[in-house]
């Protein structure tokens, strides 16, 4: 089949080798352009940019999309059967949407209409969600709004992280995006009930805001690790929480309740179990505590 691909970060890469090692001609490979990053804020390629050089396709990597009719009928010129979209960052307009033949297929990461938008990972298991999985859908001008082709669950595990979980997630986009180009399913349109929105994170979503109940606390470590991390305020320095586990205990949220690491919260008390101080290696409570104690009643912010 004559396809584009569009995507940009690793979640999308597994879908992208997953087509090429199909047989499907990818004709074009469409990604966010090179951004500075590093201590030398060089400029870098994305994920799937670096994969599709490895692969020998052809690379588009424009700003915007959106009134630019240039872009439009070079894609339109691509002459395809489909395009196969992942987490690429870019808003498609209509006529891009209807160049197709197919149409442009999006892989989700949610169990649509739960977790429409940017984040839907970190969302569930910020929301405590015991299950997600993927959603194959037919593209249209709403935000994850399009019928549905194929969806797929999977569990949540109690201490799944988000990093986790995203790969679990990619490997299976990656399965379904096959069959659904392979079967092409009629289209079921989304249930008007039950819709969600994951909003698109920032770094200061990563505070941990000790007023909250232990067990949401407890979510937001697994949900934000690896990005954008979670984090308080000590000594003039940002300490990242790695991992943490729900305790007995009460007290002034935000307060230690013994010199182990254990803080009271808005209900019951979190004991933090891996740590990491700005440029310094990630430890184990135990070793992070012999260099930068916590004593019984410090407030931390």
């Amino acid at each position: 089949m004559r396809l584009a691909f569009m995507g940009s970060p690793d979640f999308a890469v597994p879908a992208l080798r997953a087509l090429h090692d199909g047989g499907h001609q990818i004709v074009a490979v469409y990604c966010q352009p090179p951004r500075p990053a590093g201590r030398g804020q060089k400029e870098t390629p994305c994920p799937v940019h670096r994969a599709a050089l490895d692969l020998g396709l052809e690379v588009r990597t424009p700003a915007r999309l959106k009134r630019d009719e240039a872009q439009h009928a070079a894609f339109a010129a691509l002459n395809l059967d489909a395009a196969v979209v992942a987490a690429y960052g870019l808003i498609l307009p209509r006529a891009m949407l209807d160049a197709p033949r197919r149409g442009c297929i999006n892989i989700h990461a949610s169990l649509l209409p739960r977790w429409r938008g940017a984040a839907p990972i970190h969302a569930a298991i910020l929301a405590g969600d015991t299950e997600t999985g993927i959603t194959i859908m037919r593209m249209e001008e709403g935000l994850d709004t399009g019928p549905m082709l194929l969806a797929e669950a999977l569990p949540i595990a109690p201490d799944a992280t988000v990093g986790a979980l995203h790969d679990a997630l990619a490997a299976m986009g990656a399965r379904l995006v096959l069959r659904a180009l392979a079967e092409d399913p009629p289209a079921v349109p989304q249930p008007d009930a039950g819709v969600t929105y994951a909003p698109k994170l920032a770094k200061a979503d990563g505070r941990l805001d000790w007023s909250q109940d232990a067990a949401a606390l407890e979510r937001r470590v697994r949900a934000l690790n690896p990005w954008p991390g979670t984090y308080f305020d000590h000594a003039g320095e940002q300490v990242r929480v790695l991992a943490a586990r729900v305790e007995a205990g009460t007290g002034a949220p935000g307060t230690l309740l013994d010199d182990a690491a254990l803080v009271a919260t808005g209900a019951a008390a979190l004991r933090l179990l891996r740590l990491q101080r700005p440029g310094r290696a990630a430890m184990d409570a135990e070793a992070f505590l012999r260099g930068f104690p916590l004593p019984r009643g410090t407030a931390l912010g």
